[in-house]
């Protein structure tokens, strides 16, 4: 593409934005599945104490049926490109809202810690066909000059998802007694919380009934011009939509539909694109973001929070990861990904040390002390924000962007399944590792969160701007 096309076409957009709140309406209901994957991932927040206690399991056993759904979000992440690219990414969403639904109801009835068990993974197996769709989809039908604030709609929905997951806890668990087992409806409380799951996936379900198919895919089964239409919806009429087309149709007959073994090359197996990809993923989980969403109310009551006050600060928690993604959000196309990740980093390290000293004091009568308890309320916080505000938003945009279109599908894939193996491991080792010396444990993410500075610096491009069909 030459760069005087480039610019009539950024040009047209930035100047006509004629249908914006119709892309925007679209980007929103795409990311519908992204408030799912928060919704879904934190909920059980609310009920690890209470399963722990109906179960009568120890730390490493409840870390492993916590965890357990991160293997389904693998799998689904992994297969979810393909999927789309055979099917298209609609089908792929309503599948994802069908498995979210018979989750969130296995999960609130089930027969036992196994069955249990299995409803978890089949709702991560629906988180990470979200994880993949919902960005690769928006990244598809946003104009180039709104893709970066329409593609950070997804990790708005996420931070949403979570915020609304932690408030309905509380409120359940204020209504049953602050008893996490307390009888609401006809069940424990605990169960209340996983179901109400139900709402949201159907109308995740019917919303992925009036957005249009990605014009991309439609190209790629033949159907140009269908595609027309959609671009005429999303990009307007005064765009050059015959120029689009064919800019589309060029790039998709240049390439292949891409597979496993595309990614495949170099000295170290994958090619480094990928190896970039997937090093943005795990640094975006080791740094320990998902203790706070899995685990903030078990972890204040472990340094002598009550149940309800740790219910609350796992909402306040949300509250500023909502703040920090609007900030992103409002400046990912502005500063760039890359300046935002290493000013993420710098915050990170600063909240996780104090996190760090504060919980390596001991205990006076169940509870840290006054400093260093208000130190570690403050710190996890701070922490929250600068996450929020830089990888949250950062790595999903940059994993929608930074592949070539060759190997954009599989690599996507491959990378949000690393993501969710490491947010596996932090989860599966967080309560061992706490129950040992959560003080070291905070020290292992500081230094996570210090290692992404100069990974960023020194393998990672900028992608502010760029059209999709310049990845190369």
């Amino acid at each position: 593409m030459t760069s005087t096309a480039q610019a009539q076409r950024s040009g047209a957009a930035t100047a006509h934005p004629d249908h914006l709140g119709h892309v925007i309406f679209i980007a929103a209901a795409a990311a519908m599945g992204g408030f799912l994957f928060g919704y879904d991932s934190s909920v059980i927040n609310g009920a690890v104490e209470a399963i722990r206690d109906r179960y009568d399991i120890g730390s490493a056993a409840l870390a492993q049926v916590i965890a357990i759904a991160l293997i389904g979000c693998a799998i689904g992440a992994a297969t979810a490109g393909r999927i789309a690219d055979r099917i298209g990414r609609i089908r792929v969403m309503q599948i994802a809202a069908a498995l979210f639904t018979v989750s969130a109801v296995g999960s609130a009835l089930p027969f036992s810690l196994w069955d249990f068990a299995l409803w978890r993974v089949v709702g991560g197996f629906a988180i990470g066909m979200a994880s993949v769709i919902g960005p690769a989809y928006i990244a598809e039908v946003a104009p180039p000059a709104y893709r970066g604030r329409l593609g950070s709609f997804q990790q708005a929905a996420i931070v949403i998802g979570i915020a609304v997951s932690q408030l309905v806890n509380w409120g359940l668990l204020n209504a049953s007694g602050g008893d996490q087992r307390g009888r609401l409806m006809g069940l424990e409380a605990w169960q209340v919380m996983l179901g109400v799951m139900v709402v949201p996936a159907v109308l995740y379900g019917m919303l992925s009934f009036a957005i249009p198919e990605s014009p991309r895919f439609l190209i790629s089964a033949g159907k140009r011009e269908r595609a027309r239409e959609i671009l005429a919806e999303v990009e307007g009429e005064r765009a050059d939509l015959d120029a689009r087309v064919a800019e589309i149709e060029h790039a998709m007959n240049s390439e292949h539909r891409s597979t496993f073994k595309d990614l495949l090359g170099g000295g170290f197996f994958f090619k480094p694109i990928v190896w970039i990809g997937i090093g943005l993923s795990v640094f975006q989980q080791f740094v320990g973001i998902n203790v706070a969403f899995y685990y903030s109310s078990t972890l204040w009551q472990s340094v002598g929070v009550d149940p309800t006050e740790s219910f609350f600060y796992s909402f306040t928690t949300s509250i500023i990861n909502i703040v920090g993604t609007v900030i992103a959000m409002i400046f990912v196309d502005r500063v760039g990904r890359r300046p935002l990740a290493v000013i993420g980093s710098v915050g990170m390290v600063i909240g996780l040390a104090l996190e760090a000293w504060a919980f390596s004091h001991d205990l006076v009568d169940g509870r840290l002390p006054a400093a260093q308890g208000w130190t570690a309320l403050i710190a996890a916080h701070v922490f929250v924000l600068f996450f929020a505000l830089s990888w949250g938003v950062v790595v999903w945009v940059m994993l929608g962007e930074m592949f070539p279109n060759r190997i954009r599908a599989a690599a996507l894939g491959v990378a949000a399944s690393a993501q969710w193996i490491a947010n596996w491991a932090i989860t599966a080792s967080f309560p061992s590792l706490a129950d040992w010396n959560l003080s070291v444990t905070y020290v292992v993410y500081t230094a996570f969160a210090a290692l992404s500075v100069p990974f960023v610096l020194k393998y990672v491009k900028e992608t502010k701007g760029k059209a999709l069909e310049e990845m190369g």
